[in-house]
This record gives structure tokens, sequence and C-alpha cells, in this order.
């Protein structure tokens, strides 16, 4: 059947292409793997599946022997297939608020019409796997735990996490201390869950293996300080998969090895994500995840490189230190950006900003995550006057494309490239 005339009036009209990255090919084998294992485990009863926040102790998990299955993750899944809308008006009518994470009511939503982008993307695949434990850390937003509630009482089991400390600026000892406590304390419900005792040594070496996996990651991420740069932020949103879901392995240090070469071979032969590399811009805030690729497209037609970002940089954990595991994943996973006070994510930001030699900085507020959202308190104006740069503000949300109209969007940034063509 041919495509109907608009089809072909919109393809003449896209003259942008994505540049493809080779290691994705590894990284789709990698990341099958690692949802048919989580499948087989769920089906079998063995090893015990856990489900854990995205910035959660899963060091510790996989220590003592849990598949790790990240709920996040599957809502990004959702957001980026356009499942999402479907299901978020589900959770909205057993009571929970459409203003509230959006990655939460379209994941319960899933769950409740027993609907999963995996069983799509991967034969055989029939459902989400089974927990048989949820694992949470509060660092990154209440919602987490609000989200793992409704799954304990839904399936009957047993929730455990961490509370953690928000709106930090310096991080003392006091803080840590009542951190590397709650942690601690994980471990005697873990072993009885897992079966196994816990290993300080086998700890360790996951976190070896993190460690290791984080600062690839971070020279990834790095290898934008070229002009041009070798990789666009929308790709970097589909790349962090294994930082997010494999770290602590040997395979997510294996991939971060193999397109970190490649990326220094396209900054060795000048190929930048962006043909032409005019301007350079900064991504503030959550992806959204339903426009990932029209997003990708309208930026490589305005020679723009959005070349950096606070959102991918979240699976940066500098802190890490084998030789001292449990205070050093306290410091970790309490020095992400989302749970600092303003002063010190106005002063990340703009190190990045003069690091990467950005032109401006585009600023999304997500509807439905305040606490990911950085633009509602002047931090713009005051990052205008600080830098001497131009600041844009997109409405939208992660995975409710109700929030965001295209058109608007489009124009706007249009606009502010234009205003960076005129500066």
């Amino acid at each position: 059947m041919k495509p109907p005339p608009w089809e072909k009036i919109l393809d003449n009209e896209k003259v942008a292409t994505i540049k493809k990255i080779q290691a994705t090919g590894p990284m789709r084998k990698i990341m099958a793997d690692y949802f048919y294992e989580l499948d087989r485990a769920a089906r079998e009863g063995s090893p015990k599946v856990a489900w854990c926040t995205s910035v959660g102790p899963a060091e510790l998990l996989l220590s003592l022997g849990f598949r790790v299955y990240y709920p996040e993750n599957h809502g990004a899944m959702l957001g980026a297939t356009r499942m999402a809308g479907s299901f978020i008006p589900v959770t909205n009518t057993i009571g929970y608020s459409p203003d509230i994470c959006s990655y939460l009511t379209s994941d319960i939503g899933a769950f409740i019409k027993k609907e999963t982008p995996l069983s799509k993307a991967y034969e055989g695949i029939q459902g989400v796997p089974k927990p048989d434990v949820l694992v949470f850390n509060t660092n990154q937003c209440r919602d987490v735990q609000d989200w793992f509630s409704w799954y304990s009482r839904e399936l009957k089991v047993p929730m455990i996490g961490v509370s953690s400390f928000r709106n930090i600026g310096n991080i003392t000892d006091g803080i840590l201390a009542g951190i590397v406590q709650q942690l601690q304390d994980l471990i005697p419900p873990l072993e009885k869950i897992s079966g196994n005792k816990f290993d300080i040594d086998r700890f360790r070496e996951i976190m070896a293996l993190s460690k290791k996996c984080t600062n690839l990651w971070k020279e990834v991420l790095g290898t934008n300080q070229a002009i041009p740069a070798p990789l666009s932020f929308f790709d970097a949103t589909i790349h962090m998969a294994p930082a997010v879901v494999l770290r602590g392995s040997t395979v997510a240090v294996e991939y971060y090895e193999l397109l970190l070469k490649e990326l220094k071979e396209r900054i060795s032969n000048g190929v930048g994500a962006v043909d032409d590399e005019k301007f350079r811009l900064y991504w503030e805030g959550m992806p959204i995840w339903g426009k990932l690729r029209d997003l990708s497209e309208l930026f490589i037609k305005l020679k723009s490189a959005v070349a950096a970002s606070t959102y991918c940089n979240s699976w940066i954990f500098d802190a890490f230190d084998p030789a001292d595991p449990f205070l050093s994943m306290a410091r970790a996973y309490t020095e992400i950006f989302i749970v600092r006070d303003e002063q010190f994510k106005e002063k990340y930001i703009a190190d990045i900003v003069k690091n990467f030699k950005l032109d401006g900085i585009l600023f999304h507020d997500c509807k439905t995550c305040p606490n990911n959202t950085n633009n509602r308190y002047g931090m713009p104006e005051r990052l205008e006057k600080r830098l001497n740069i131009p600041t844009l503000t997109i409405n939208g949300d992660l995975n409710d494309l109700r929030c965001y109209s295209e058109e608007q969007a489009r124009t706007n940034i249009e606009a502010f490239v234009e205003q960076l063509e005129s500066n």
C-alpha cells in the first residue's frame, strides 16, 4: 500500500537526518538480554527480583544476588513509545492526580491494563517481572515511594527503602551518617528475602564495577566538549540505559568502552551529531520522551547541538569508592543534582556552560515533575545575568503529551535560535 499524500509531504520536509551510532546494535542486544534474564528469574522464582528506584541502592541489591528491575526505565519506555497517554487516565480514575509524576500514572495504568512495551519489543515477555521486594530511595522525589506503595499493596510484596534529605547545600557528616545507617538497616530483610548472606567483598566488587561504569559514562558525555559535539542529548538519553539498569556489571563497562571508542573516532574525524554546528545548547530538566526524535530533527535542522544536560549527568557517581562502600554510596546518592539547593544548581550549570562552551540554556518546565524542574523560581533569569547568555523555557511533560504543544514549542525554539544568530 502506498503512503497517503500527506506522509510524502512530511517526508519531503524532513531534511534533517539523525546520524546512526554504530554501538546502538550491541546496546539493543544487551538490553534484550537484561529483560529476558529478569523475565526468566520472575517466572522461575530464582534468583529473586528486586524493584529499585533509578538512583537507589542497586549495588547492595546486586551484591545479595537479586536481579534488579527499574520501573522508571519502564516509565520512560511508555513515554518514548507514546503508550503513556492511554494509561495515565486509568490511574487517575483510582484516585491518583493527573498533576503527579506521569511515570507513576502511566506505569500503574499499564499494569492495571496488563500492557507493556516490553511485550512488543521482546517476543515471549508477557509483562513486567513480578517483584519479591520493592526498594526505594526518595532522593529524587516522594513520588517513588508512593509509586512503590501501590505495588506493595496490590502485589502484597514488602517495601523498604531510604528516606533522603532534600534541598541540600553542603553535605555534612551528620547527613551521611543518617543515610549510611538506613542503607545498613536494609541488609537483614534483604538477606531474608534473597536467601543469601551479605558479603562485604562482593559488595566491593559490585561497587568497583559501578565506579568503572560511571567513569566511562562521564567520559562519554565529556566528549561533547569537542567542537562539533559528537553526541546529542537526544542520543544520550537512549545510550544512558546501561548506566541506569546495568551498572555494577561488566556488560555495562564493556558497552561504554565501545561507545567511547566510537565517539573518539568521530572527534578525530571532525564528525558531529549536527552537521555544520553553529550553536551549542544545554538541556535542563527531564526529556520529553514522546518527542525525542521530533526535537532531535528540529535541532539538527537549526544546526544547533544540544550538547549537555542535567538529566544524563544524573548517573555520574564520582563519590563511589569500593574501599568504603556504604559511606561512598551514601555520598554518591546524596550529592546528585536533584537533591541540592538552588545555589549549588546554579553553579553546577554555570560550570558546564563554561566547560562545554555553550551559547544558551533550554529549561523544560515539566508539568508533572516539579522536583526536576528548575525554572519556576527565577533560575533562568539569574543565569542569564550571571552568564550573559539567553535561556528559553519549553512547557511540556516527560510522558503526558497533553501538556506539550508541538506548534508552540517549535515556534519558540526557532525564535530562540534566531535570537542566538542576532547576538
